[in-house]
């Protein structure tokens, strides 16, 4: 079944009966869904390790400083969360493609919400599309040498089937007009050199080219302005982070970071720009460079294999 059935099961937080989970990730932060890695509500990224051995959340909360964990996932599902009950705080999510479907952990009541949609496949890009406060349920399938994008969208309860892009490019959702409604965006290698295609749910249609065919796609808001800046990481021995400024035109290049290390940018201190950081598996920390004070912030966490939730953001 694509779309349409879903239940709900009521659980503990911390004791799902069933257990879902994780592949590996892609996707987003921006300035308009800082909450979908804040699991308290505070408006800060909270540090979040998905342990793959035994299927088991861990989080580190940025208000208080206490850490919780809960069962949630499979090794072989994808990790999609987001703010799917629009209570200002991340639920856990994610998408498994053996069913097609949506699991979700509501945040405001504890509730284990599946939906049914996609078929295995296809790519999860579950964002706030409509702009109601609300992650939608949305799958891209790549079909025929283009790209298909499936929303179930929660304001209207209607489906939206866009075609945009080649099967062949990088999803990129991002509200790159600043209007509250994630855009459909995806990134080209065209000839060696990396072109975003954007199509602005207010301005229509733009190309930018930014970096190399090659590179990492990180966007997010890393300029404060309420627009998703494009983005690049360039991953050779070190990191270089490309950042295109929606602000100014500006444009940044920072040296942070090195393989093998996981990129997992979010909004650690709390100012509402994006902060460039990484995961690095061999010591288990978190490194966040602070864009409140250019201050380089380091936070061991989780075990070996652990995977950090905050990579979903990566393609």
């Amino acid at each position: 079944m694509f779309f349409g059935e879903s239940f709900t099961r009521r659980s503990s937080m911390l004791t799902v009966p069933f257990l879902f989970a994780l592949l590996f990730v892609v996707g987003l932060v921006d300035a308009k869904a800082a909450h979908r890695l804040d699991y308290d509500g505070d408006g800060r990224t909270d540090y979040a390790l998905f342990r793959l051995s035994t299927n088991t959340n861990f989080i580190h909360r940025s208000s208080n400083g206490s850490f919780f964990s809960f069962p949630f996932g499979l090794s072989t599902d994808v990790q999609t969360p987001g703010d799917y009950d629009g209570d200002g705080r991340a639920d856990a999510a994610v998408w498994r493609p053996s069913t097609g479907t949506f699991f979700v952990l509501r945040s405001s009541d504890g509730a284990v919400v599946a939906f049914r949609f996609g078929v295995n496949g296809d790519e999860p890009v579950a964002r706030d599309y409509d702009g109601d406060g609300k992650t939608d349920f949305a799958v891209v399938r790549r079909t025929g040498g283009q790209m298909v994008w499936y929303i179930a969208q929660s304001l209207t309860g209607t489906i939206r089937i866009q075609t945009f892009g080649l099967s062949s490019d990088v999803t990129a959702p991002g509200d790159y007009d600043g209007d509250g409604r994630f855009d459909l965006a995806t990134f080209r290698d065209q000839n060696g050199l990396g072109v975003f295609y954007v199509l602005r749910s207010t301005l229509g249609f733009t190309a930018v080219r930014w970096g190399l065919g090659t590179d990492l796609v990180v966007p997010g808001d890393y300029d404060g302005d309420g627009k998703t800046d494009y983005a690049v990481v360039r991953t050779g021995t070190n990191y270089v982070w490309y950042i295109l400024r929606s602000s100014d035109f500006g444009f940044s290049q920072t040296q942070f970071g090195s393989k093998p290390d996981f990129t997992v940018q979010g909004y650690y201190d709390g100012d509402n720009r994006t902060d460039i950081a990484v995961y690095r598996p061999e010591n288990r920390t978190f490194y966040v460079l602070r864009t409140s004070d250019g201050m380089i912030t380091q936070f061991p966490f989780g075990m070996n294999g652990d995977y950090p939730i905050a990579n979903y953001d990566t393609h």
